[in-house]
């Protein structure tokens, strides 16, 4: 804050270190509302800087709601206000870092008195106010951590000390030589301080940028593409995803539940105030969640594919309802059973373990769900087909998609191949197209939020 005469009052220093935390707890991807922003600063009104230990838990009161956000928060918090100089003593915080700058600046101590006393608090301290100046919180990439250190060297007085050191080796005496050693050693460890600080600062600042531009790069990429190491990080995203949607897809069915007004109930409602309608009442039409069977070739070409199709359908439990799925390469089981009782990675693991990277062939697998579940087909249900349509020239069956297409509802297939290969080779796609009402490729997280949105608003 600041009074008429745009004097900084100590309150607006205190607010510093907090906004800063708060764009280090945004990107670490905590979602903090301008409010919440407005009860963190009150609460800091209340309790300052002084124990680290009630901050923490007061701030993360007010910050962190979920279980996964408290974990994100703690994380964020200790980085930021924990941060070690040196040997471990702890710096200062950003508003203590500041008065303390301004006094050092009062007092005119230079970079090289503080070496020379082995003042580390001292050192810290214009480390962290160089450090601002030098605008760290801007760091987005590896490469930018030589930039800012020398950046912030020069600013706490590096030239200084360096042409110190030049003069003294140029004097050539013995206790010039001696100094000059001596500044270098401490020069040397402050620089190695300097870049921990500036790594430090990249992790906290430019991790949230980075995550964003990883979870986009992973939603438009392939999946057959996705390599082992990011599998954990892909399983997080589809839990996101699906969430969304989910959310998404219950907000519009709410509204489209409320319907039209009723008016004769909501005239004899309010008999009691003479007719004025102060209490409406709504003509409500119920929708049904959508129900779904999902059939996933998990044959060895299209075997990451079915893996995220079933975990993400699993995750849209608060949106559908009566999902059976099914697995096939040769022949084709139900799977929901297995899907239900264990951990979904488990399950899947134990699903491609009975009957995954075989050799595919649809037409068998479409007389072996005919057989056991076609009679549970209405005119309610959506069949999601997962393949590329390749039955290494076996009968492809399509008597039975055109039976299918007739009791169901709709049917979309999903085919992970590129658009242009379909029809060739041993791919069927041509034939099964007509009786599908959604055929679309679907080979990244992207796609396949896009396909089953399509379907949440259609069945809504």
């Amino acid at each position: 804050m600041s009074d008429g005469a745009g004097i900084t009052t100590p309150r607006a220093a205190a607010s510093e270190p907090l906004r800063r935390f708060l764009q280090v707890a945004r990107g670490a991807g905590l979602r903090v509302s301008a409010a919440e922003g407005i009860d963190a600063a009150r609460a800091l009104d209340v309790i300052g800087y002084a124990d680290c230990a009630v901050l923490k838990d007061t701030l993360g009161l007010v910050l962190a709601k979920t279980p996964d956000e408290k974990a994100l928060y703690s994380e964020a918090f200790d980085l930021y206000f924990k941060h070690e100089a040196f040997s471990g003593k702890e710096a200062p915080d950003d508003a203590a870092a500041s008065e303390a700058g301004a006094q050092q600046q009062g007092n005119g101590s230079s970079l090289s008195e503080l070496l020379t006393e082995d003042d580390r608090a001292g050192l810290a301290t214009a480390m962290e106010v160089a450090g601002r100046d030098s605008g760290i919180e801007n760091i987005r990439f590896f490469t930018q951590k030589n930039l800012y250190a020398r950046r912030i060297l020069v600013r706490m007085g590096l030239r200084e000390v360096e042409n110190e050191v030049e003069a003294l080796r140029k004097g050539e005496t013995q206790p010039g030589m001696e100094r000059a050693a001596f500044l270098e050693s401490r020069v040397a460890r402050l620089r190695d301080a300097v870049r921990d600080f500036v790594e430090r600062n990249m992790l906290l600042f430019a991790r949230g940028e980075n995550e964003q531009f990883r979870e986009d790069l992973l939603k438009s990429a392939r999946l057959s593409n996705i390599d082992r190491r990011d599998i954990e990080r892909m399983r997080v995203l589809v839990r996101q995803m699906a969430k969304k949607l989910a959310a998404r897809y219950a907000k519009t069915r709410r509204r489209r539940l409320r319907g039209h007004l009723d008016i004769r109930r909501t005239l004899r409602k309010n008999m009691g105030w003479g007719g004025i309608p102060f209490v409406t009442v709504w003509k409500q039409k119920r929708i049904e969640k959508p129900r779904v069977m999902v059939l996933c070739d998990v044959s060895g070409s299209v075997a990451a594919m079915s893996h995220f199709l079933l975990m993400f359908l699993y995750a849209l439990n608060e949106a559908l309802s009566d999902i059976r799925a099914f697995a096939y390469s040769g022949s084709l089981i139900e799977v929901s059973e297995i899907l239900e009782k264990e951990p979904v990675e488990q399950a899947i693991e134990k699903i491609m373990g009975t009957i995954g990277f075989g050799s595919s062939n649809y037409g068998n697998a479409f007389a072996d769900f005919e057989e056991g579940w076609m009679q549970f087909i209405t005119s309610k249900t959506t069949v999601i087909i997962l393949g590329d349509a390749r039955g290494n020239h076996n009968d492809p069956r399509t008597d039975i998609l055109t039976r299918l297409a007739q009791r169901s509802r709709r049917i979309i297939w999903l085919n992970p191949e590129y658009r242009t290969m379909w029809g060739t080779g041993d791919s069927d796609m041509h034939r099964y197209a007509p009786f599908c009402n959604l055929l679309t490729e679907c080979s990244t997280l992207r796609q396949l939020e896009r396909a089953v949105g399509d379907m949440l608003e259609a069945a809504s």
